[in-house]
């Protein structure tokens, strides 16, 4: 059975220095994300070891476990692809059309997940998805890597609001660390997730 592991990152640590800093990045990505990792790989094969004995009694736990630290890697490594930095500025075509659409502009759009980032009531995330029922984009305002979701949505674009993204640079500031995150977007990836969840 294959194990979740680490992905690289697309740039160098110090490569996003103008919303966040080489420090911060490496501790992030090798440390609480490396975390996320460890703790699905681990959970995993507790559940393998719970069903080998047909011992189900913490199962309510670990599927909690699981969701936590699964979510966590595979929001943090949508994270790494949504920025780089070339990026900021803002969509066009098909996805700055349906921006326009669904938000009514991309000012509207830009203005709303940066108060679902900043609103976090203490870790979580502000991300931009994709509805397939409803056919639309929405904002999601996410609890630590899994609650208050969608079911069935794609996440397109994530911003990070747990603490350990922003803290040893920003202090408790989140707004100006979630303004400087607009300057770093990397929209091309984001127009690729879109119109894979589109089927366009």
């Amino acid at each position: 059975m294959g194990q979740y592991t680490l992905p690289d990152l697309p740039y160098d640590y110090s490569a996003l220095e103008k919303a966040m800093s080489a420090e911060i990045l490496e501790l992030h990505h090798s440390k609480h994300h490396a975390a996320y990792v460890a703790g699905a790989n681990t959970t995993l094969e507790q559940l393998a070891e719970a069903r080998e004995k047909e011992n189900f009694g913490g199962l309510v736990g670990l599927q909690k476990t699981l969701g936590f630290h699964l979510s966590g890697h595979v929001l943090h490594s949508l994270f790494w692809e949504n920025l780089s930095p070339d990026g900021g500025d803002r969509p066009d075509g098909a996805l700055g059309d349906a921006i326009t659409e669904h938000f009514g502009s991309f000012e509207a759009f830009k203005k709303q997940l940066t108060a679902a980032t900043v609103g976090v009531q203490g870790s979580g995330w502000g991300i931009l998805s994709w509805e397939p029922l409803g056919q639309r984009l929405i904002v999601e305002q996410v609890y630590d890597h899994h609650g208050n979701v969608g079911q069935g949505t794609t996440p397109l674009l994530a911003f990070d609001a747990w603490e350990h993204a922003y803290y040893l640079q920003y202090r408790n500031v989140r707004p100006d660390y979630v303004t400087r995150l607009w300057d770093i977007v990397n929209w091309t990836d984001v127009t690729t997730r879109f119109t894979t969840a589109t089927g366009a």
